[in-house]
C-alpha cells in the first residue's frame, strides 16, 4: 500500500468511527435525574421512624415523603442516620379538615394544618407541600369548593413565600379540577410562583392520560406521585381495585409519559405511592420496578 493509499484508508475509518460514535451517542439512552422517593405512609413495614427509614434506604430509595405533623426530631434524625432526603411533605389534615368545607371553624383547622406541614417541610429541606385543595360532592358544589379554596390557600401563601416552599395541588379522586386546561387556571390565578402542582400519575388513568396532563402543567409540577393503575382491574372489580396492580402491570404507558418529562425538563422527584411495601423484599420490588419504570 502506497503512501496516498494509506493515508485516504486513514481518514475513511476515522470519518467511520466518528458517525458510528455519534450516532451510538444519539441513540443511548438518556440518563434521566428523576430522583426516588417513596410516601411515609405507604411503608408497610413495622418498627419506628428510624425502621422504617432503614428499611427504605436498604431497599434502594434515596428519600421519603414525610407526613405533616410528624415529629421533626424523629425524621431529621433517621433521615441523617440513613442518608434519605426529604423532598416533600404532605398535609396531613386536607381530607379530614377539607379547604372546601362549609364550616369556617373546619376551614381554619385546615389553613392550620397546611401551615404546619409547610413549617415542617423548611426543617427538613423539603421543597414543597402536598395538598388537596377541596372535595366536592352533594353538601359542597363545586362553584363554593373552587371559591372556598382559593381565599383558604392564599392565607398561606405569605408563610409559603417566607420559608421558600411551594404549596403544591395534587390531583386526586375528590371531583375536583377534572381537566389539565383547569388545573393550570387555578394555579395561574394565584399569580404566585409558591402555589405549584403535585402531579400523580397512577389517578389520572381512570379519566385521561398522564402523558397529557404533563405537558399542559408543564414547569407548575413540583413532584410526582408514581402509581399504576388498570384499567381491567376497574371495569371487573371497582375503581379502587385499579390500583391493586404491580408497577408495571397496569395501564400506564411509562416510555410516553417519560418522554412527556423529558420534553418539559422534569429532573425533581418521583415518590412511590403504591401498594406492596409491607416487607424488605416488597420495598426492595418497588424500588427495582421504578428504576426501570424512569428508564423506559
Amino acid at each position: 500500500m502506497d503512501r496516498r493509499t494509506f493515508l485516504q484508508s486513514t481518514a475513511l475509518a476515522a470519518a467511520g468511527a466518528t458517525i458510528t460514535s455519534g450516532f451510538a451517542a444519539e441513540s443511548a439512552p438518556k440518563k434521566r435525574l428523576i430522583k426516588k422517593a417513596i410516601m411515609y405512609s405507604t411503608i408497610g413495614v413495622k418498627g419506628s421512624v428510624m425502621e422504617k427509614f432503614r428499611a427504605v434506604k436498604e431497599a434502594g430509595f434515596e428519600g421519603v415523603e414525610a407526613m405533616g405533623g410528624m415529629s421533626n426530631d424523629e425524621v431529621l434524625e433517621a433521615a441523617k442516620t440513613h442518608g434519605l432526603k426529604i423532598p416533600s411533605v404532605c398535609c396531613h389534615t386536607h381530607w379530614a379538615k377539607p379547604l372546601s368545607d362549609s364550616n369556617p371553624e373546619t376551614r381554619k383547622v385546615g389553613v392550620e394544618g397546611l401551615q404546619t406541614s409547610l413549617r415542617d417541610a423548611k426543617k427538613y429541606g423539603a421543597k414543597s407541600v402536598l395538598l388537596v385543595p377541596a372535595v366536592v360532592d352533594k353538601q359542597v358544589s363545586y362553584a363554593d369548593a373552587y371559591k372556598r379554596s382559593q381565599e383558604e390557600i392564599r392565607k398561606a401563601i405569605p408563610l409559603a413565600q417566607e420559608l421558600g416552599v411551594v404549596i403544591a395541588i395534587e390531583n386526586v379522586w375528590n371531583q375536583f379540577l377534572l381537566s389539565p386546561l383547569e388545573a393550570v387556571r387555578y394555579v395561574d390565578e394565584f399569580d404566585s410562583k409558591f402555589v405549584g402542582w403535585h402531579f400523580d400519575i397512577g389517578n389520572i388513568i381512570n379519566y385521561g392520560w398522564p402523558e397529557q396532563w404533563i405537558r399542559i402543567l408543564g414547569k407548575r409540577i413540583q413532584q410526582l406521585h408514581i402509581k399504576e393503575y388498570s384499567r381491567k382491574k376497574r371495569d371487573k372489580e371497582g375503581p379502587f381495585a385499579g390500583f391493586r396492580v404491580e408497577f408495571l402491570e397496569g395501564d400506564n404507558d411509562w416510555p410516553t409519559i417519560m418522554r412527556a418529562l423529558d420534553e418539559i425538563g422534569y429532573d425533581g422527584w418521583g415518590i412511590a405511592e403504591q401498594g406492596g411495601g409491607d416487607t424488605p423484599e416488597g420495598l426492595k420490588n418497588l424500588s427495582d420496578r421504578m428504576d426501570r419504570i424512569f428508564a423506559s
